[in-house]
């Protein structure tokens, strides 16, 4: 797989983040248990990594499971887990020859203690990977995000190790999960809902936003390119006018 005739691969965007959507409506739209749908959408996990890797892309972050999925029923949770470790089980090798690292954000500890086994063994392995950094948001809530954040510059300043003078953005930045990374020049919603459902709330903040009405098991490689050709068309000001940005 190389390039696609719809994006031009001198502006990519570096950072990518996706909200994996649609799923389990796939599946019951066509009378289907949701976690079918579930599985289906690891095909598009595959194609629309590799698409990243081929094209350019820096960092893809995947919404793979929120704080609040786990009041979903434990069926469909316990199914989703073992979805996730049979991928990392499956993709190491893959990872290891197109030089893809494996990074991971969110409340880590909660999720069950083979899945974490195998988690922190593909991030080690991979560490060393430089064409992409496949990250995965697991567990992870934005607020929750921002509340660890919270806590951990309180505990500095409780230390007297830091002055409250000193908390700025690059501050709080430096205390989020994603610490390791740069904040996303793209987020994509699949499956036809229109919110960030607590995702990357702090750091989506200057991010181009597409919603699509593709559920995520049909957003392959053509329906990928479509979204990073309309943010490629987009002009991003970070609260410029145009009439600045002509003058650089």
């Amino acid at each position: 797989m190389n390039g696609h005739p719809s994006i031009d691969p001198q502006r990519v965007p570096h950072h990518i983040a996706i909200i994996m959507d649609g799923n389990g409506r796939w599946a019951q739209q066509r009378h289907r248990p949701r976690l079918y749908g579930h599985k289906v959408g690891v095909e598009s996990v595959q194609e629309i990594v590799e698409c990243a890797r081929d094209w350019g892309v820096k960092v893809l972050t995947l919404y793979a499971f929120s704080s609040e999925n786990w009041k979903r029923p434990e069926k469909e949770v316990g199914g989703l887990m073992s979805l996730l470790k049979a991928y990392l089980l499956s993709e190491l090798s893959k990872m290891l020859k197109n030089s893809v690292r494996l990074t991971c954000i969110g409340d880590i500890p909660r999720l069950p203690a083979d899945v974490r086994k195998v988690l922190q063994q593909t991030i080690k392995e991979t560490k060393n990977n430089d064409k992409l950094i496949l990250n995965l948001a697991l567990s992870y809530g934005g607020r929750l995000e921002l509340v660890h954040a919270v806590k951990g510059i309180a505990a500095k300043v409780q230390e007297n190790s830091l002055s409250p003078d000193d908390i700025d953005e690059k501050l709080i930045s430096e205390h989020l999960y994603t610490a390791h990374l740069p904040d996303p020049d793209l987020l994509i919603r699949t499956g036809g809902e229109a919110r960030l459902s607590n995702f990357l709330l702090w750091q989506a903040s200057y991010a181009e936003i597409c919603f699509t009405d593709t559920m995520w098991p049909e957003f392959r490689r053509d329906a990928f390119a479509e979204t990073i050709a309309h943010y490629q068309g987009r002009e991003r000001r970070f609260g410029r006018t145009s009439a600045q940005l002509e003058g650089n």
